[in-house]
């Protein structure tokens, strides 16, 4: 018993991937002759509803036509076929089966209603962790929240060893600011950079300032809100948008809401369940037992649903959300997505929308957001009224293991998934990258061998790669960053991988940039790709096709109206032969200007191992 379907065959089903509410989507089956009936069975997650479709045959197939809902939706379904002897079975993805057995396949249905801002997908961005960029003076810590070392030379070795108590805290800055952002603009430029995302920026106790003390601070020790504005207004200037960093989950201990430690003149939820912020956290019982984000005493969770809380971080007059947009940012990264509410985030893009329309919302989410279960609960990230866009961890998952000696059809099947989930507008609206301050340094991961000595903490504070790892490393990143700027989405750099930073875990993949110290063969590389990204259309927004896709090979094709730009690459140890349809007679290399004769629509390339053509 054998059946033909294929949800991204638009002989089988049309249109592709994720529609919009209220589109026709039309199913047709090419079963063996020996079927004689089918039938589609639906499931709708959200308004819990199971259906059947019967489907007609016509010739040699069977086919029918759905209609989606009104309202945004999960739809999973598959098929139930009867054959002349009586037999019934249901085909699903992993093929024929019981009922039991059947993996149905997912179609996302979207609320198409506003509109997706283009340049966020469409350019380039840039992670800046503002404490390690770039520092005009050493700051004084004098009179500043929490129990702040400065670091004398820009160079010297981070802390990361337990204090006294046991507990890591991350008190040593290195007074990166947002003056030192200014002055590197025109290097960032020079980048095409279009985006900076910016870590954490309001005042906080720690260096990563992911537990905020005040939402409607700058943290002083990186300036003032009149440096902010500057900062997005000379960007601007220059073509650049500023995304900041949402951290409304949580707050920190030391914190003007909470108040642990008696800092702030304000009565803190610690303090008094007098305190206008006492409502914002749940206690069990007051003081010493409260929800912590992960159990981390230092980071009190919110009630997201407070309706006071609502009000400072979105919806009021003044509002967190509100007031920075007037600053002049222009977009918001949410972190930790999963904890926030649906409606919570929907409510963050409703007042984005009202007070600057073509703002950004960007969530961290580390899966497939069409289909994210967090906390027992299906998300709907998505479905067109909560975020534009989300981090592509699947992204640099999938990049990561076919770089290191992986399938290169593993990483199309990851990637084709997501593509076939998301709406369009979230597929090339996704942040891609390589690396981020939730990761180890790419080129660390990149080059290390398998054997280095690297199993604790001081050993990974202290190593380098060795000239070897280091020379492998480099040759897989620049075929991670082609890869990274050829596909669709913002490809972005975490500050410094342009520049060759090694480091593993947190707190060693935030060190200080190497300003006069970069790898300047690395970061002309970079330069490239970027200026490349910038000029060609085919590459911000154009369509993709796999043209080869196995073991170290990968070939994708962009297409925008007549632009084609082929990206041929290699990450095999061995070298690699491909024919690839080709109209053009002559076409070149535009890393290298090399260029290529096709012959009879063929065009026949040796890739080297390790080793990548970007085809103009």
């Amino acid at each position: 018993m054998t059946s033909v379907f294929d949800s991204r065959n638009e002989k089988c089903k049309s249109p592709f991937g994720a529609v919009p509410c209220g589109t026709e989507i039309s199913f047709t089956l090419f079963p063996d002759p020996s079927v004689t009936a089918c039938t589609m069975l639906l499931f709708r997650e959200f308004a819990y509803v199971d259906e059947e479709l019967p489907l007609s045959r016509q010739d040699n197939f069977y086919t029918g036509t759905l209609t989606a809902p009104s309202a945004p939706e999960l739809i999973w379904y598959g098929f139930r076929l009867a054959y002349q002897d009586g037999s019934v079975a249901y085909l699903g993805r992993n093929g024929t089966g019981s009922r039991q057995e059947m993996q149905c396949w997912q179609q996302t249905v979207y609320s198409a209603e506003s509109q997706t801002p283009q340049w966020f997908g469409r350019g380039i961005s840039y992670q800046i962790f503002p404490d390690r960029f770039c520092r005009t003076a050493i700051p004084d810590p004098a009179g500043l929240v929490g129990n702040r070392t400065i670091h004398q030379r820009w160079d010297e070795p981070m802390e990361y060893l337990p204090d006294a108590q046991g507990e890591i805290r991350n008190c040593d800055f290195y007074g990166g600011s947002l003056a030192g952002i200014i002055s590197k603009l025109d290097y960032l430029q020079g980048l095409s950079v279009t985006t900076l995302y910016l870590c954490p920026i309001f005042e906080s106790a720690s260096n990563h300032r992911y537990n905020t003390a005040d939402y409607l601070r700058i943290d002083p020790m990186l300036g003032t809100e009149e440096d902010f504005r500057l900062l997005c207004r000379e960007a601007e200037r220059r073509g650049m948008r500023v995304m900041l960093d949402g951290v409304f989950n949580h707050t920190g201990s030391v914190s003007r809401y909470f108040n642990a430690n008696g800092f702030y003149p304000e009565l803190g939820a610690a303090q008094s369940t007098d305190s206008p912020f006492a409502a914002w956290y749940s206690f069990h019982p007051w003081p010493d037992n409260y929800d912590a984000w992960w159990g981390i005493k230092t980071l009190p969770a919110v009630n997201e649903n407070h309706p006071s809380y609502r009000d400072f971080i979105i919806s009021g007059e003044n509002s967190v959300v509100r007031h920075w947009l007037r600053c002049g940012a222009s977009g918001w990264r949410l972190d930790v997505a999963d904890e926030l509410p649906d409606d919570f985030i929907a409510q963050i893009r409703q007042v984005m929308t009202e007070e600057r329309p073509d703002s950004y919302l960007l969530g961290e989410v580390w899966e497939d957001g069409s289909n994210k279960i967090a906390y027992s609960q299906r998300r709907r990230y998505l479905l067109g009224n909560e975020t534009h866009g989300l981090m592509n961890y699947p992204f640099r998952n999938a990049a990561l293991a076919w770089l290191t000696g992986g399938d290169a059809a593993d990483f199309r099947e990851v990637m084709e998934s997501l593509r076939e989930h998301y709406p369009p507008n979230a597929y090339y609206g996704a942040m891609n990258f390589l690396g981020t301050h939730d990761t180890p340094r790419i080129l660390t991961l990149l080059g290390l061998s398998p054997d280095a000595d690297t199993d604790t903490r001081d050993k990974r504070a202290c190593y380098r790669l060795s000239d070897e790892e280091q020379q492998l490393g480099l040759s897989r990143l620049r075929l991670g960053a082609m890869l990274l700027y050829a596909f669709p989405g913002s490809p972005t750099i975490y500050y410094g991988d342009e520049a060759g930073m090694q480091g593993f875990e947190d707190p060693f993949n935030r060190g200080t940039f190497p300003w006069g110290h970069e790898n300047d063969t690395l970061l002309d590389f970079y330069r490239t790709l970027g200026k490349l990204r910038k000029e060609r259309l085919s590459l911000q927004c154009g369509s993709i096709d796999y043209l080869h896709a196995q073991g170290g090979g990968l070939v994708l094709q962009r297409q925008y109206d007549d632009e084609i730009t082929l990206i041929a690459m290699n990450a095999g140890r061995d070298a690699l032969t491909v024919t690839l349809p080709c109209e053009q007679q002559l076409v070149a290399d535009a890393l290298t200007g090399q260029q290529f004769l096709a012959r009879g629509g063929l065009l026949r390339l040796t890739l080297p191992p390790v080793s990548g053509l970007l085809l103009i």
